[in-house]
C-alpha cells in the first residue's frame, strides 16, 4: 500500500512539474509519430474538419460511421461504463454544453451531434501529459504514441470534451481476432485512445474514413489555405464550435 501512494504522489510531481512548463514550449517537444508518410501522402498546415448537421443528424447514421472507423482502428466493443469510442452521437445540451438557450429551434434541438476529438489548436491534453504520448503534430493533428502512455489519464481529466477513452481491461479481449486491421495497432490496458484523424490514412493519400463515409456530409483540410474545401464551406455557412469559451481553439466546426 505505502508503495502504491509513493508511485501516485511521484507520478503527480512528474506531472506538476509538466503543467509547471510554459505551453509553447510543451508544443514544441512532441512525441514521435510512428506514422510514415509515402509519396502521395495528403498534407496540411492545419487539419480541420467541418460536420453539416442539417444532413448528419441522427443516431444511427452516427453510430454507422462510428462503426467505420471503429473497425479501421480496432477500436473495442465494451457495453457499460468502460466503453471505448472514437466517433459517437450526442445530444444538443452535451455537445454544446455552454451555448443552451430556451429558445433554441427545436430542430436543431432534438438533432444528434457527431462527437470526436477535436485536435485543438492550444490542446490542454499535450500539456498535462508527463510522458509526451499525447503530443501535437506540425500539422495540428493531436495524436497518440500508445507505448509511451503510462494510464495516468491525466490528459481525459485536461481535455474539456471527453473526446477520450481508457482501456481498463484488455481491449483485445473484445475484439474479433479474426477480422483485424492489421495496418492499424490494437491496444493494451491501461492506455487511453482517441480520435486521430485518421493519420494513418492520410499518410497514404487517403481522407478520413468517417469523412469518405459521410456521403458530403462532412469535409475535411487545410484550415490555413483560404482555397480549401473546407475554407470555403466555413465561408459560405454558419458554424460554431464547442464550448468557445475553454480558449482550446477547437479544429471541428458544426454546421448548425
Amino acid at each position: 500500500m505505502k508503495n502504491n501512494r509513493r508511485s501516485f504522489i511521484k507520478l503527480a510531481g512528474i506531472a506538476a512539474a509538466g503543467l509547471a512548463l510554459a505551453p509553447k514550449a510543451m508544443a514544441s517537444s512532441v512525441g514521435g509519430s510512428p506514422v510514415k508518410a509515402d509519396r502521395t501522402a495528403l498534407t496540411a498546415k492545419h487539419w480541420g474538419m467541418v460536420i453539416d448537421t442539417t444532413k448528419l443528424n441522427t443516431k444511427e447514421a452516427i453510430e454507422a460511421l462510428g462503426k467505420v472507423c471503429h473497425a479501421i482502428h480496432n477500436v473495442p466493443t465494451i457495453a457499460g461504463k468502460q466503453e471505448v469510442k472514437w466517433l459517437w452521437p450526442a445530444p444538443y445540451d452535451q455537445t454544446f454544453i455552454d451555448q443552451e438557450n430556451p429558445y433554441l429551434s427545436e430542430d436543431v434541438h432534438i438533432r444528434q451531434y457527431a462527437l470526436l476529438c477535436n485536435h485543438c489548436k492550444n490542446p490542454p491534453c499535450v500539456r498535462v501529459c508527463p510522458t509526451k504520448a499525447t503530443y501535437k503534430r506540425p500539422d495540428g493533428i493531436v495524436d497518440m504514441d500508445y507505448h509511451r502512455c503510462i494510464g495516468c489519464r491525466y490528459c481525459m481529466a485536461g481535455c474539456p470534451y471527453g473526446s477520450r477513452s481508457f482501456n481498463w481491461g484488455e481491449p483485445r479481449d473484445h475484439l474479433d481476432l479474426n477480422n483485424l486491421n492489421k495496418e492499424y495497432p490494437t491496444r493494451m490496458r491501461g492506455v487511453v485512445e482517441k480520435c486521430n484523424f485518421c493519420v494513418e490514412r492520410l499518410a497514404v493519400g487517403k481522407l478520413p474514413a468517417c469523412v469518405e463515409a459521410s456521403e458530403g456530409a462532412m469535409f475535411f483540410g487545410d484550415l490555413s489555405d483560404p482555397n480549401s474545401e473546407v475554407r470555403q464551406v466555413l465561408r459560405e455557412r454558419f458554424t460554431i464550435r464547442r464550448s468557445p469559451g475553454a480558449g482550446t481553439e477547437p479544429s471541428v466546426f458544426y454546421i448548425i
